[in-house]
């Protein structure tokens, strides 16, 4: 199994460069970015370039701290549009496999038929080989959150019928909202772009809580999987410390 390090939650008193580096030295083949655009791309790409490190995804910008996104934001889709363009050019610069097209807080028909927009927007102009995703937040921890389901993001997926728009499978989202991981995962593998997993219930390091993170790893491995998967946890202190989990994994490869 091969894994990327989310710099959103891990190694997050470091600026960017430097957690690049430190999760290389940790074991990890990928990174994903939450909001970069305060690092300068030719940095963050340096750094990829020196420790040979790819760039699974990064996120479009959240707007006003009260949207958390903005691409299902009726009236603001010329804002929405200026963040997918942020996001696309820092991709195209950086080398980013995957374009995180964030909803936002709204709700109804209008907001559904704005993120379609936008998610067609973002296919048309990122970069050919660069991958659209869209993830389901859990309305306990992101109440108002447009895309709060994995069965909604699977009816906005099949309306598009765009190979290279794909669902962000979340487990710890999936287990807040609809608490089967490995069943859902199964379920909706031929729909997911890439998987980020932390444990259940608390978003702590993947071998705690209630979740056997080992036998979903297993089962991946029987399903082929290939993409690196997403350590998007909280530490609970040094990140360092937390990685006991991937020592094993380090060792097989």
């Amino acid at each position: 199994m091969k894994f990327s390090a989310n710099l959103g939650f891990l190694w997050t008193e470091f600026e960017l460069p430097e957690a690049i580096y430190r999760a290389a030295e940790a074991g990890f083949q990928a990174v994903e970015l939450h909001w970069p655009y305060q690092t300068p791309a030719e940095k963050v790409k340096r750094a990829l370039d020196d420790t040979g490190l790819s760039l699974l995804a990064l996120n479009t910008a959240r707007g006003r701290a009260s949207e958390n996104g903005l691409s299902a934001l009726c009236g603001r889709e010329a804002d929405a549009r200026a963040a997918i363009d942020q996001a696309i050019a820092y991709a195209r610069a950086a080398g980013a496999e995957a374009i995180h097209v964030m909803s936002g807080n709204s709700k109804g028909p209008e907001a559904h038929a704005a993120f379609l927009s936008n998610l067609k927007y973002a296919r048309a102009n990122a970069p050919e080989n660069a991958m659209i995703l869209i993830e389901p937040l859990n309305p306990r921890d992101w109440p108002g959150y447009f895309l709060s389901h994995s069965e909604q993001a699977i009816q906005i997926l099949d309306s598009l019928r765009d190979p290279g728009v794909k669902l962000m499978f979340d487990c710890y989202h999936v287990s807040r909202t609809e608490g089967d991981i490995l069943g859902g995962l199964q379920a909706l593998l031929p729909w997911i772009g890439h998987i980020q997993f932390a444990s259940v219930p608390d978003r702590g390091p993947p071998d705690q809580g209630s979740f056997d993170y080992a036998q979903m790893f297993a089962v991946l491995r029987d399903l082929n999987w290939r993409r690196p998967l997403g350590a998007e946890y909280n530490p609970r202190g040094p990140t360092d410390q937390s990685l006991g989990w991937l020592q094993p994994f380090i060792k097989e490869a």
